[in-house]
């Protein structure tokens, strides 16, 4: 649902005419630095990026779910870094408050999460409990008014940089699986609370990625969100939405690899005649103009769907599997198209090959996504297993 479509419009224009002006110069710069420059993440909280999704009481747009994926497809057409960097604000690290956090949860911390004044991250995955997150051991055991944590989290993004983590924890070690999984908001400077040194990884330079670790962490019950135990349904509440706010962000890249290879197909020349003349590299352009056509036409349904009030658990894994193949295969044939310049680290399209991989790994690897479609598919027809 757009709720003004005049003024959306505008609003797009002027996002991708911010993107085109002062976040691409910059992408060599943060891949080289390996992080976003302070002035530009200053910049990039007062155009407002770090709100989006964030409802508009407390400071941002409260964008509705149709309004956010297109506005995620236009930030993504730059480097990964940058959306990452705003990502965990008006996304999967806020998501979990707007849900179930409580009145005062939320006026002490969204304001400032949409402002960009603190970057929130969400901890759920740990070493031995990835695509089974249901079976976290991060514990979280009750004292009094208190809730003490124990545990480890890993591959958490913006966790080096974050001021606030969303952390799924077990505070019912009698209850199978999620249960007994509870959710709480914990402040960086909490004693008991400390992170890791950034993984280095294959992509996705300037946007830092860590272990979190507690031990005889001491938070007060205040810090709850929602009820105890149910804090496994506030998780699949975030990442129903979230995967089709990432399914959104694997199509801008694909965008951006093929407007470059179509403006290097024109002018590159082979055998005294342009590229983009050859048939088949003319087959490769189509299936890329195809499968971005498909993806988009997949997440906009499903937005409209989940602003309608409709379950869309299948349909938001659907979104996120498709369009995460769809951006990989978009950036090989690119590469294969761009030859051996392809392979050279000064070319966007080389760095994005790199950069897109992760999306077929987070929030539900491709083969998870592949399992909750063919389970919801049975369950429609009546069919259920154990």
């Amino acid at each position: 649902m757009i709720r003004n479509p005049n003024e959306f419009s505008s609003f797009l224009d002027s996002l991708k005419k911010y993107c085109q002006n002062k976040l691409i110069p910059r992408e060599a710069e943060v891949e080289l630095l390996h992080e976003v420059p302070p002035d530009l993440v200053a910049d990039m909280a007062g155009f407002g990026l770090f709100g989006f999704s964030i409802p508009e009481t407390y400071g941002g747009f409260g964008m509705t779910t149709e309004e956010l994926v297109l506005a995620a497809m236009e930030i993504s057409q730059c480097s990964v870094a940058f959306r990452a960097r705003v990502g965990t604000n008006t996304g999967i690290g806020s998501e979990a408050l707007v849900a179930d956090g409580s009145e005062a949860q939320k006026e002490k911390y969204l304001p400032r999460l949409a402002s960009g004044e603190i970057t929130g991250c969400f901890a759920i995955t740990e070493p031995d409990a990835g695509s089974d997150a249901a079976s976290l051991k991060t514990s979280a055991r009750k004292e009094g008014n208190d809730f003490i944590l124990n545990g480890t989290k890993c591959f958490i993004t913006n966790a080096p940089i974050s001021d606030l983590f969303t952390v799924m924890a077990r505070t019912d070690q009698s209850k199978p699986k999620a249960d007994g999984v509870s959710a709480f908001l914990i402040e960086r400077n909490t004693p008991g609370l400390t992170v890791g040194s950034p993984y280095k990884k294959m992509g996705q330079a300037g946007s830092p990625v860590s272990e979190v670790h507690f031990e005889n962490c001491r938070i007060p019950g205040s810090n709850l969100i929602g009820i105890e135990g149910a804090g496994f349904k506030t998780a699949m509440k975030v990442l129903n939405k979230q995967r089709i706010h990432l399914a959104a962000l694997c199509i801008g890249p694909a965008i951006r690899m093929l407007d470059e290879i179509v403006n290097y197909a024109s002018v590159r020349e082979q055998f005294g005649k342009s590229i983009g003349t050859f048939q088949l590299v003319q087959a490769m352009i189509a299936d890329c103009q195809t499968e971005i056509y498909a993806a988009k036409a997949l997440v906009l349904e499903t937005a409209r769907k989940r602003d309608s009030g409709e379950d869309v658990s299948m349909e938001a894994s659907i979104c996120k599997y498709f369009s995460s193949e769809m951006c990989g295969r978009v950036a090989d044939r690119c590469v294969q198209m761009l030859g051996g310049y392809g392979y050279i680290s000064d070319n966007p399209i080389e760095r994005f090959y790199r950069d897109v991989r992760l999306f077929r790994l987070y929030e539900g690897t491709s083969q998870i996504h592949q399992l909750n479609i063919a389970r919801n598919t049975f369950k429609k027809a009546g069919h259920t297993f154990n």
